[in-house]
């Protein structure tokens, strides 16, 4: 378990992955946009905050039964069962939820986030492929980047 947000952890995703390549659903991979100024310029204390605030917004935007995890620094993971049109509305839902300001001691914090998302076809590897469309997604600036589109 992730100490500061309560969140399951890397290890535990990938643990869920093994036995999740069996199921319908795909893989999403966050990672947070304009996050680093936010540590930087506020100091950690309140980019900690922002992380838990993140996590709970995610949360609270998830179907049940979702596992959204804290990879580590400002990434997340979430497996999530579903067809595919049901998991890319979840992942444009987690965008959505980080699109309006936080506010923390004060003060008002604007980040985004990158979202890859890959549909579990069938094909293997999984985090490597989610991986690759997070940095696309961040590399491009789109916000969400689908691999295996049926």
């Amino acid at each position: 378990t992730d100490e500061l947000t309560g969140l399951p952890n890397r290890r535990r995703l990938i643990a869920e992955l093994e036995t999740f390549t069996k199921s319908e659903g795909a893989l999403l991979l966050l990672d947070l946009n304009k996050f680093k100024p936010v540590n930087d310029t506020c100091g950690h204390e309140v980019g900690n905050e922002v992380l838990q605030q993140v996590a709970l917004r995610f949360g609270r935007s998830l179907p049940t039964g979702a596992i959204l995890s804290r990879l580590g620094g400002d990434e997340f993971g979430v497996l999530i069962n579903g067809d595919y049109q049901t998991t890319l509305e979840a992942a444009y839902a987690l965008q959505a939820t980080v699109s309006y300001p936080f506010h923390c001691r004060g003060l008002e914090i604007t980040i985004g986030v990158s979202i890859g998302h890959v549909q579990n076809d069938g094909t293997g590897n999984l985090l490597e492929r989610a991986d690759a469309a997070m940095y696309e997604a961040k590399r491009s600036g789109v916000g969400v980047v689908q691999v295996s589109q049926p």
